[in-house]
């Protein structure tokens, strides 16, 4: 039975991880579960899991979550060191990272250090660090097997192919909500419109990234780490029906696709399972239902995050990591009324040409990026 450490039990990616756990008790169980602060949640399913660890980061709930679980054989810690901390333990197979954003990244690197197998969700981590994270899981003999359906897509492609016959990637994307809107409709988009994904039921943050592209454009750093590949061979196809996840061009003009429906249960089974794949209690792919299946070009005009991404991959450095911090900030700000919809990006291009450019940054470097820019941003805002 492999021992599964979710960190971000209580968002979407930590409930579905939860989900897939029950559906196989006998192959997993949940040994770490934790939280940033919803601690409602975190104790549900402590009484639910009855893992050994629960870890909420918010140290002013501590309290309450360990009164609310004493009666239960379990340890409760508080605070995200303890986070850090927790996933070097030797009996954890797996941890999966559904942290959300930057907060993401320090618990990943000591999971790294720990050896353990890595289920990544949290992109930000290859965001802001894809080169210190892609050496350190060589140096310490730590898979990383994607969760992103995207990404998962493409790990599947690549299966039995020799690395250097692949041309492209060619990540797809539903293109939000918003696809057709114009300049004039986007301008009074509200959160409430850009909550409400067509396709995919993702949390909060990565719903808005969604809308705006930038997640799409996070995507595209996240393969190149994660695929060792040169970003110019990296392509984004709006693809509306979301049943063709991602694909793979080879040299010879071969392309292979992974399909299915848009559940994000069906990628996460796949990392804790891998190299196995298990039956699923979940709706088959009808495509007699789609009459066709589109792509088009997205429109990075519109969509200026997703153009900015890509200037950010282009330029390296510690450029990603001001990126993900500038729009962590504009993100929340948007969730809350206090910024536009097209105002988000040009937020983040101001943070980009103010924040100080380092070319091969270290941890501590990064961590100082992150910082500055999250002041600048908040400073515009």
């Amino acid at each position: 039975m492999k021992k599964i450490a979710i960190l971000g039990s209580t968002g979407s990616i930590g409930t579905q991880t939860l989900q897939v756990i029950e559906n196989h008790p006998d192959l997993f169980c949940a040994y770490v579960l934790t939280a940033g602060s919803n601690a409602d949640l975190l104790i549900q399913q402590a009484k639910r899991f009855q893992p050994e660890f629960v870890v909420i980061a918010d140290e002013s709930k501590y309290a309450y979550v360990k009164d609310a679980l004493k009666d239960l054989p379990l340890k409760v810690h508080a605070g995200a060191n303890a986070i850090k901390d927790i996933v070097s333990l030797p009996a954890i197979d797996i941890v999966v990272t559904a942290m959300v954003g930057y907060a993401g990244l320090e618990p990943t690197i000591a999971a790294i250090k720990a050896h353990k197998t890595i289920a990544l969700a949290n992109k930000e981590t290859l965001v802001v660090a894809g080169q210190i994270i892609q050496r350190l899981a060589i140096d310490n003999h730590a898979p990383i097997l994607p969760v992103d359906s995207e990404h998962s897509a493409i790990f599947q492609c690549l299966m039995g192919e020799n690395p250097q016959d692949v041309s492209h990637l060619l990540i797809t994307a539903s293109g939000g909500p918003f696809r057709n809107f114009t300049f004039e409709q986007l301008e009074t988009v509200t959160p409430e419109q850009a909550l409400k994904n067509p396709n995919w039921n993702m949390g909060a943050k990565i719903t808005i990234d969604s809308a705006t592209m930038m997640n799409k454009g996070f995507e595209v750093m996240e393969a190149r780490w994660l695929f060792d590949i040169d970003p110019q061979q990296i392509e984004v196809l709006v693809h509306p029906q979301s049943v063709i996840h991602s694909m793979v061009e080879f040299r010879d003009g071969t392309v292979k696709a992974q399909l299915a429906i848009p559940d994000m249960r069906i990628p996460i089974q796949l990392a804790l399972t891998f190299p196995q794949r298990l039956p699923i209690d979940l709706p088959r792919l009808d495509l007699i239902k789609y009459q066709s299946l589109t792509f088009e070009t997205p429109d990075t005009k519109k969509f200026r995050n997703l153009a900015l991404a890509f200037i950010a991959i282009q330029k390296k450095g510690n450029m990603p990591c001001i990126v993900n911090a500038a729009n962590e900030v504009v993100n929340a700000a948007f969730r809350k009324g206090k910024c536009g919809f097209l105002q988000m990006s040009d937020i983040i291009e101001k943070t980009m040409e103010r924040a100080s450019f380092i070319e091969s940054p270290d941890y501590e470097d990064l961590v100082a990026s992150d910082t500055e820019a999250r002041n600048i941003a908040n400073e515009l805002l």
